[in-house]
């Protein structure tokens, strides 16, 4: 039995949710979301809390039971709290600069970098070595910050590039002179 899609969402003050058959829309300070669910799954509002229901317990059942309570989660955290990554920039000369409300890298290539944000989707760059990613959808936040982290991949030698702020980088010994 799927534990996280039996567990209630408790909707907080302030975020408005509509259900109208497998149409699911939030409404929150930060904005609107919207999602179709899958047909199979129930979903139901009742006294301040959204509650997902599966039919039987089918094996796709099963599965779509806990990621559609997963998915209206982070529908409705997003529109109250919303979502940040953080990436870090390393190496000589690595930087980011903004650019209106867009991002130029500096990677090492012979031509800067110019990111623009997609909608819903705003950036901060505090440090030259530093990015903040935010929005209130956690998979548009996500995507974002992989495309980015995309253009540089840090590499395992001496960890140059762009990297999430919690990931580790494993590094490799690198030659050493030959022994005479």
């Amino acid at each position: 039995m799927s534990r996280i899609g039996k567990k209630p969402i408790d909707v907080p003050q302030g975020v408005e949710v509509k259900v109208n058959g497998q149409h699911v829309s939030v409404e929150g300070k930060l904005g609107t979301l919207e999602r179709d669910c899958h047909p199979n799954m129930n979903i139901a509002l009742e006294d301040g809390k959204l509650l997902v229901k599966r039919p039987d317990d089918a094996r796709e059942n099963r599965s779509l039971h806990g990621l559609t309570r997963a998915l209206l989660f982070n529908m409705v955290a997003g529109v109250s709290e919303g979502f940040s990554k953080t990436l870090l920039i390393e190496g000589v000369g690595y930087r980011v600069l903004m650019k209106g409300k867009g991002l130029e890298f500096s990677l090492g290539y012979s031509h800067p970098i110019t990111v623009e944000p997609m909608e819903g989707i705003t950036f901060e760059a505090p440090k030259p070595t530093e990015l903040k990613i935010i929005g209130m959808d956690k998979a548009l936040v996500g995507q974002v910050a992989a495309n980015i982290r995309a253009l540089r991949k840090p590499e395992p030698y001496k960890g140059k590039g762009v990297r999430y702020s919690d990931e580790r980088i494993r590094r490799k010994a690198g030659k050493t002179a030959a022994a005479k």
